[in-house]
């Protein structure tokens, strides 16, 4: 396959001064997997340098479609999951457990129900496995800033991670930033920047991305790309977890927003697949507050606005991207839309089951009713439910009296 040159140039980053101090539970530098071989187009699979900036693919742009790129590693090269960095950045992330729910899953009538809780994360969301992988290539590019779009579990994750492995931060927020992300991030020395919206945010992302010395960690881009590519590699672990611990899965529930998540749980499942170490993929199925991927699924356009008010923070936004579509389409998955007041009597549920949940995360349980009310799930199916966070991260908790 021929090595396309990228139309943007990669920032030439300089090195910035480390911390005194650093949390770092590895200091090795990161080493750069040799089995990796650049980053390929979700769509043309055109293949290209790996590059600092997340511009997307330039030939699929060409031709007015914007598709982002994603880690190309050597064929036959490894028999389970390649990453780009062997050794990486780690605080400690991964490894979560996978909670069986026997209870609840006589209640919804299938056969298993399990929960992936990525809430015991270092920094109580699954965010933290993107963000260790994202903080190695700033650190392999001699970043000394990680900047970002997120008033969210992405900030406080990008914020700690940074700050362990001497990098600087800067996050580019939505105006009335929920206090407690606040005081996180001022502890830790994040630089914060208000905006009343997604443009306001990417812009602003975009423009320091194009600087040396800067690792620009989420999208920001519009139409949406989807975060760094290499760091949504952060995410397929989560495959080989859920095999190893309870199985293969016959869904798998996956709150979403511009699907780095869902693919990246995708993306690990297809590398077991091709190794053959799996039979079939499960079934992914997207689930997000109001119809945006449900939309595009019944024939809208990828790269449209699909606006709405939720009170599920961290699945809120307007964009869709090629990588939700691919994870729902690959897997013979779909998008379900779970409202707010449907997300509240999941989470009453799953607290009185001794869980706690983020509300998106509690979403999850009210999509598993309607794929069984539709028949989309069997009464024999295995289904995992992703925990992206507890309810202590969640800004709309607790909820309002019934």
């Amino acid at each position: 396959m021929t090595l396309h040159a990228l139309d943007t140039q990669p920032a030439d980053l300089s090195c910035g001064t480390a911390a005194d101090e650093a949390l770092a539970a590895d200091a090795v530098r990161p080493l750069r997997n040799p089995q990796l071989r650049g980053l390929q187009c979700l769509r043309c699979e055109t293949l290209y340098p790996v590059s600092s900036l997340n511009e997307g693919c330039p030939a699929c742009r060409r031709m007015g479609v914007h598709i982002g790129l994603r880690a190309s590693y050597l064929p036959g090269t490894d028999a389970g999951i390649p990453m780009p960095y062997l050794p990486g950045f780690t605080l400690g992330e991964g490894n979560t457990p996978l909670r069986e729910l026997p209870e609840l899953a006589q209640r919804l009538g299938v056969a298993r129900l399990a929960l992936k809780d990525e809430s015991v994360n270092p920094t109580g969301s699954h965010k933290d496995r993107m963000t260790a992988v994202g903080v190695a290539q700033a650190l392999e590019a001699g970043a000394h800033t990680l900047v970002l779009a997120s008033s969210g579990n992405a900030a406080v994750s990008a914020a700690h991670y940074a700050w362990a492995a001497g990098l600087s931060c800067e996050v580019a927020g939505y105006e009335g930033l929920p206090a407690a992300y606040a005081r996180q991030l001022d502890a830790l020395g994040a630089r914060r920047y208000a905006f009343s919206d997604n443009a306001g945010r990417w812009a602003f992302v975009r423009e320091r991305a194009q600087h040396p010395g800067y690792f620009a960690l989420t999208n920001y881009r519009l139409p949406a790309l989807g975060s760094a590519p290499l760091a949504i590699e952060g995410y397929k672990p989560i495959a080989a977890e859920c095999l190893a611990e309870g199985g293969l899965p016959d869904h798998i529930v996956v709150p979403t927003a511009r699907g780095d998540l869902a693919w990246g749980i995708y993306a690990g499942f297809r590398d077991l697949l091709a190794a053959g170490r799996i039979a079939r993929l499960p079934r992914l199925w997207l689930v997000e507050p109001f119809p945006r991927l449900s939309r595009v699924l019944a024939g809208g356009a990828v790269n449209g606005s699909y606006p709405g008010h939720t009170a599920q923070f961290s699945t809120a936004g307007a964009t869709v991207t090629y990588l939700q579509w691919q994870a729902a389409t690959a897997t013979a998955g779909g998008a379900v839309v779970v409202n707010d007041d449907e997300a509240r009597a999941a989470r009453r549920l799953l607290t009185a089951a001794g869980v706690s949940a983020e509300l998106c995360a509690a979403a999850g349980l009210g999509a598993l009713r309607q794929l069984r009310d539709n028949g989309l799930v069997a009464a024999d199916a295995h289904v995992v439910l992703m925990l992206t966070a507890s309810a202590a991260c969640d800004p709309s908790w607790p909820d309002p009296p019934v």
